[in-house]
C-alpha cells in the first residue's frame, strides 16, 4: 500500500460520517425525482402487460412473452429505487438516475423510428430523460444531494 493510499484511508477513518443535506428539497430536485418515478412506473406497466398478455393472451412464444415481461418489470425497479434514492436526497441515487436516462435515449430513438404511435412516446422519453439529465447535472441539485468538487491532496 502506497504512502498516498495509507493517508487516503486514515482520513477516511478519522472523517466523520457524510452528514444529511439540510434544507428544502430544491424543486429541480423533486422534478427529477418525480420524472424518474414516472419511467419506472411506465417500465413497470409495460412488464405488467407483457406478463399479462404472455400468460392469458395467445402470444408466438408464451415462455418467451413471460421472460419478456419479468425482464422489464425487473428493470423497472432500478429507475424506481433511484427516484425514492433521490426524493430522499441520497447522494448514491444520482448514478442510477443518469444511467436510467443514458438508456433511455436509445430507447427513444427506436420508439420514434418505429412509427406511427411509437413517434410520440419516443419524443416523450427523449424530452423526459433530456430533462432530467439537465436537472441531475445542475449545481443545485448536486449541491441537495451533498455532491460537491472533489478535494485535491
Amino acid at each position: 500500500m502506497s504512502s498516498q493510499q495509507k493517508q487516503s484511508a486514515s482520513r477516511a477513518a478519522t472523517a466523520p460520517a457524510a452528514a444529511e443535506p439540510t434544507g428544502p428539497r430544491p424543486g429541480r430536485l423533486s422534478a427529477a425525482a418525480a420524472l424518474t418515478a414516472v419511467e419506472g412506473l411506465a417500465l413497470a406497466a409495460l412488464g405488467a402487460y407483457m406478463l399479462i398478455m404472455g400468460l392469458a393472451g395467445a402470444p408466438d412464444s408464451a415462455q418467451q412473452a413471460e421472460m419478456g415481461g419479468l425482464t422489464v418489470l425487473a428493470l423497472a425497479v432500478l429507475p424506481l429505487v433511484a427516484a425514492r434514492g433521490l426524493w430522499l436526497r441520497r447522494r448514491w441515487s444520482r448514478g442510477p438516475s443518469l444511467i436510467t436516462q443514458i438508456v433511455a435515449l436509445p430507447v427513444a430513438w427506436t420508439l420514434v423510428k418505429g412509427g406511427g404511435a411509437l413517434i410520440a412516446a419516443g419524443i416523450g422519453l427523449a424530452v423526459a430523460a433530456l430533462v432530467v439529465l439537465v436537472l441531475l447535472v445542475n449545481p443545485t441539485a448536486t449541491e441537495a444531494l451533498g455532491i460537491g468538487p472533489r478535494e485535491t491532496p
